[in-house]
């Protein structure tokens, strides 16, 4: 019984595992670090990477659409994870028109292309070598909406060490 009980139990958490999307699934063997890239960006290239983090512009050009992207750690499935740390920015270039509302600032994105080129622009006063990605597959991951206050007060019958009423008042 406890044989049948661990089988199902490891069935259910290999199938809750969660994959990448199938167009963002290659992995390259030897995905460089944005940080490596950027110090001798033409030496890698022809260089195969899958990148992600959050959107920070969106430029659409006559024959194709330039996101920049601030670069952040990716999750087993693909996912970059938004709000952490960063190793700095490139720019994903897509060969056709793409919609700054529906790519809108702020929102995660994960590309696997190649490196193409490098190219100088400004943020702010700085002046920034941009690694530029042409994308071969990408997946644009909805925005994680903040999870609603608790429904506070409590019943009577429920005890919580950690509610203060002066704690979630709204002003």
């Amino acid at each position: 019984m406890k044989t049948i009980t661990l089988l199902i139990t490891g069935l259910l958490l290999v199938a809750c595992a969660s994959k990448p999307p199938e167009a963002i699934s290659k992995v390259p063997q030897d995905n460089p670090s944005l940080t490596r890239v950027r110090m001798d960006i033409d030496a890698y290239i022809g260089a195969e990477v899958r990148w992600g983090g959050e959107i920070s512009q969106v430029e659409n050009k006559a024959d194709r659409t330039w996101i920049e992207i601030v670069r952040q750690d990716l999750r087993k499935n693909g996912r970059p994870v938004t709000g952490g740390k960063s190793d700095g920015r490139f720019i994903a270039s897509f060969d056709r028109f793409l919609d700054p509302v529906v790519y809108e600032v702020g929102r995660p994105l994960t590309v696997v292309g190649t490196i193409e080129s490098r190219v100088n622009r400004a943020i702010g006063d700085y002046d920034y070598q941009f690694p530029v990605v042409v994308v071969e597959g990408s997946f644009l991951w909805k925005k994680r909406e903040p999870l609603p206050p608790p429904a506070y007060p409590p019943p009577w019958w429920y005890y919580d060490p950690w509610y203060h009423p002066y704690h979630h008042r709204h002003y």
